[in-house]
């Protein structure tokens, strides 16, 4: 399985890319043939006072790919909320596969 994660307009700190990497581990629990992640971490509305935390994950497994976008005040939130809702797809899909 290949990570690749990316920060869009800023540099993640040591602390948040462990955090991730840790949490990505998961995947490989509800899919086996997972061949490539990757992660997006962005910042929204840069330009207002306001700046939104963008997290886009892609998991790609041979013949499908699943994205999930989530935003949040802080991009451990967002990771949660789009890692949960990625597996919830991920589980679906092979559910389905199944039947």
């Amino acid at each position: 399985m290949n990570v690749n994660i990316q920060t869009v307009h800023f540099d993640a700190d040591g602390k948040l890319l462990e955090f991730i990497q840790r949490r990505i581990e998961k995947i490989k629990q509800f899919h086996d043939r997972v061949t490539h992640i990757d992660v997006f971490l962005k910042l929204d509305n840069i330009v207002h006072q306001i700046k939104d935390k963008v997290v886009e994950i892609r998991v790609s497994i041979p013949r499908h790919e699943f994205f999930v976008k989530q935003t949040s005040k802080s991009f451990e939130e967002s990771f949660d909320n789009a890692l949960d809702s990625m597996i919830t797809q991920i589980k679906r899909k092979k559910e389905r596969l199944a039947a």
